[in-house]
């Protein structure tokens, strides 16, 4: 599916939304059902450290609630969903934009709300790269989200 009227504006209005501005990082794509999502952070005055490269803040910061916003989107009112815990290992320093696809598959969704369906909550690790235009990881995080249904948290 592509990116609707909708979805271009909740991309606008993310990349607005004054916490993720500060990241550098911009959102380029959503679809339409949220279940992809591309980012682009470049190297520039804002996201560059001390050596020249990307900062690995902005990095991970780039990074950091799309797949718990996915998920919020796909699931719906019903569910709750929190990051719980993220690792980022650096593979190579940023020395130019770099670019992250974020994606959630129909099965994936389907295996969620089954396994919900048996029990309260959940926890699901999700991984992305950050890499260049030629495909090379610069990094690669690691975040584990906690799901349940909301008539069943506390």
């Amino acid at each position: 599916m592509g990116e609707s009227l909708r979805s271009k504006m909740m991309r606008l209005s993310f990349n607005f939304f004054p916490a993720y501005r500060r990241t550098g990082a911009r959102i380029t794509y959503i679809d339409d059902c949220w279940t992809e999502v591309r980012i682009r952070l470049p190297l520039n005055l804002w996201t560059r450290n001390y050596v020249g490269t990307l900062y690995g803040g902005s990095m991970y910061a780039a990074v950091d609630p799309i797949f718990m916003v996915m998920l919020i989107k796909v699931l719906g009112p019903d569910y709750l969903v929190w990051l719980k815990e993220a690792t980022i290992s650096f593979r190579k320093p940023g020395r130019g934009t770099l670019y992250a696809r974020f994606l959630l598959d129909d099965a994936e969704i389907r295996r969620i709300r089954d396994e919900l369906a048996a029990k309260p909550s959940l926890e699901k690790i999700y991984n992305v790269d950050l890499t260049d235009a030629e495909g090379v990881v610069h990094a690669s995080i690691r975040e584990t989200l906690y799901i349940a249904g909301k008539q069943r948290s506390a």
